[in-house]
């Protein structure tokens, strides 16, 4: 199973948003609201903070959401707000619900092992991204980067994430 005491990024505040001390948030969930299922995020790497969600809305062109600050209390201050854009907003891994079978947390697959049906190593998952149609693996196996469509059955044959390996239909000659 992944390892679920780390924490995983769902978004990130973008910008402020009025003189109160509101936000506005990029998210990176889908939809872009379920990040407001999760009540409390870690603002910031390793020196951040958790932070409470006081308030928030979605709106037609994203979130905008009033925080606590370091202190525990709403902030009001546009100025302390501006503090905290470009910062990252996570939460514990343990938090998500269990993906439904057959789907995956992209931050689930980074870091897996990729190798061909023949057992051919492929390369580790650095990256995921969306190309308008499907996702697709980022792999480097520290001389090239593939890129895979994760396309399960033609091409993705199986995802173990006890084992953290996938097995592509895939050559590394592509």
């Amino acid at each position: 199973m992944p390892e679920l005491s780390r924490r995983v990024t769902l978004g990130r505040v973008a910008g402020v948003f009025g003189v109160k001390g509101w936000v506005k948030v990029v998210s990176n969930t889908r939809p872009a609201d379920n990040l407001l299922k999760y009540p409390q995020w870690w603002l910031g790497a390793d020196e951040g903070y958790l932070a409470t969600l006081v308030d928030a809305k979605a709106q037609v062109n994203g979130i905008i959401a009033q925080l606590s600050g370091r202190d525990g209390q709403p902030i009001t201050d546009r100025d302390i707000a501006a503090r905290l854009v470009g910062k990252d907003i996570s939460i514990d891994r343990a938090e998500l619900p269990p993906a439904p079978p057959g789907s995956y947390y992209w931050a689930d697959l980074i870091g897996m092992t990729v190798v061909s049906g023949q057992d051919e190593p492929l390369g580790t998952v650095t990256a995921m991204m969306e190309n308008g149609v499907q996702d697709v693996l980022v792999l480097n196996d520290g001389i090239v980067e593939r890129l895979i469509p994760f396309v399960q059955g033609p091409i993705i044959l199986k995802v173990d994430l006890d084992t953290r390996r996938i097995v592509a239909d895939w050559s590394p000659d592509y």
